[in-house]
């Protein structure tokens, strides 16, 4: 690539860059794309930059960042033209860590709602999992149709300084990102589409399909062409436009609550034509709000008797409610027990360090400790609440000390890891820069069906040194290519 454009380029020495070795090299995944790059001046790249983002704002590829502005002013979506290069022999074993995993936590989930085995045989704490927010009494003796739970997992994994991903936390109530994989895919291949087939990168456009797949996989018993449908909360959602964009790509409906109706123990959505049955739901809206008559009374988003048509088997939803009592951070320090419990096998992919602050001795070592800790609330997304100790003052850590202390079950921390960067061009500098990355995986389980996505959401810390990445606290994505270098 164009050196001016690299000119202030600085890798620290405690830090992994993905792109270039610590002498300045560039590594052999990459070597071909800055083969490619270097026919640009700082001009040319900062056009194509341009019509990029340009692009992305024609199709409505936008997000609402809450924390910056509180009234969900929606912008584009960052990308960046640097893509992120996966090995595909690394990917092999990470696919492979990811079944893992996600079987493990559909065992789990079966467990705790029905005969909780792990439960009484300690192997997993049980006032851990009955205190957590989001177990669902609801979902107690029932198992969905198919008997998946977490049909939809999004996997978030960090590359440490020691060369190997470790598994940050899981996401299985309502993950979201995969509309930006493909949009990005799609962007990048208009611009570099001549590396694709020379690099043999592994296609990314095979989600929706098996999106689909899995959906149809769990229909209710006795349903041969199942009717699926996305369930959105409307247009001031800040993921409405994946929403809109799976609904689109799987050639389903997309609908809200006011849509739907229930009669007679069945679900139906209301068409022009009359009410038409629906076998299976892809919900993305929160337990909470699925069912006034069950949950959260005052919702306008769900469907009134949704649950117990739920509870009768006569229609799927797509993911079970409930299931974010597994991916409670708490719950988290003990998957790989979990993956032992269940499987009998070691995890293939490492947890990152934990302590739970609900244990004593581990709750002394974060108070004494906080300087060097990421606090995190266990039942929290989206990067909120996120407590990072070295870029804390003094008086901010003695008020999460106090917080903690208040209520110790809603706290985890862990070790300020080295997360990986990754030259990322940034638009204030026309200059590319190292910006800390990781990696959110998706992976579909459905009845006797499996489907990682090859290569995943690359999302970037746009802020320099900063380590959160998360879309809703303004962070940015990069295309992820599997390929054969």
């Amino acid at each position: 690539m164009n050196e001016n454009i690299l000119r202030s380029y600085d890798i620290e020495r405690h830090l992994l860059d993905e792109v270039f070795e610590h002498g300045g090299d560039i590594r052999k995944p990459y070597k071909r794309l800055f083969e490619y790059f270097n026919k640009y001046s700082a001009e040319d790249f900062k056009r194509v930059n341009e019509a990029t983002k340009l692009s992305f704002l024609m199709q409505g590829i936008t997000f609402a960042t809450y924390a910056e502005n509180p009234k969900g002013t929606e912008r584009i979506f960052p990308f960046d033209l640097m893509p992120r290069v996966i090995t595909a022999k690394e990917w092999e074993r990470l696919e492979e860590g990811l079944i893992q995993r996600n079987v493990a936590i559909n065992l789990f989930l079966k467990d705790i709602y029905n005969d909780k085995k792990i439960l009484r045989d300690k192997v997993v704490p049980a006032e851990l999992i009955f205190s957590s927010a989001n177990y669902n009494k609801y979902m107690v003796d029932f198992e969905p149709p198919g008997g998946a739970y977490n049909h939809i997992s999004g996997t978030d994994l960090i590359k440490h300084s020691d060369g190997n991903f470790y598994v940050l936390e899981d996401n299985v109530r309502c993950p979201s990102g995969v509309s930006y994989v493909l949009s990005n895919r799609d962007a990048l291949k208009k611009a570099l589409s001549v590396l694709f087939k020379e690099l043999k990168v592994g296609t990314v456009f095979d989600y929706p399909a098996a999106l689909a797949t899995c959906m149809h996989s769990v229909a209710p018993d006795g349903v041969d062409a199942a009717t699926c449908a996305v369930l959105t909360p409307g247009i001031y959602n800040s993921a409405y436009y994946e929403h809109s964009f799976l609904a689109q790509s799987m050639g389903l409906e997309l609908v809200e609550g006011r849509d739907l109706f229930v009669d007679k123990g069945f679900l139906y959505m209301k068409t022009i034509y009359g009410k038409k049955k629906l076998d299976v739901l892809y919900r993305r809206i929160d337990d909470e709000f699925l069912d006034p008559m069950v949950f959260n009374p005052n919702s306008m988003l769900g469907v009134p008797g949704l649950m117990d048509v739920y509870r009768q088997g006569n229609v799927s939803l797509i993911n079970a409610p409930g299931t974010g009592a597994s991916d409670d951070k708490a719950v988290y320090s003990y998957m790989p027990e979990i993956i032992k419990y269940y499987l009998g096998e070691d995890a293939i992919l490492q947890n990152v360090h934990t302590y739970q602050c609900e244990k004593p001795a581990e709750m002394d070592h974060v108070l004494n400790h906080i300087e060097e800790l990421v606090v995190k609330p266990v039942d929290q997304s989206g990067g909120y609440g996120i407590f990072v100790g070295n870029c804390a003052s003094k008086t901010e850590c003695d008020e999460m000390r106090a917080k903690i202390k208040s209520d110790p079950r809603e706290y985890v921390a862990q070790p300020i890891m080295n997360l990986s960067s990754h030259s990322t061009y940034i638009d204030e500098t026309s200059q590319f820069e190292p910006r800390h990355v990781d990696l959110r995986t998706f992976t579909l389980m459905g009845k006797d069906y499996q489907f990682v996505l090859k290569g995943g959401l690359t999302r970037v810390a746009l802020k320099r040194g900063s380590l959160i990445v998360n879309s809703s606290q303004g962070g940015g994505a990069k295309d992820t290519w599997v390929a054969e270098v």
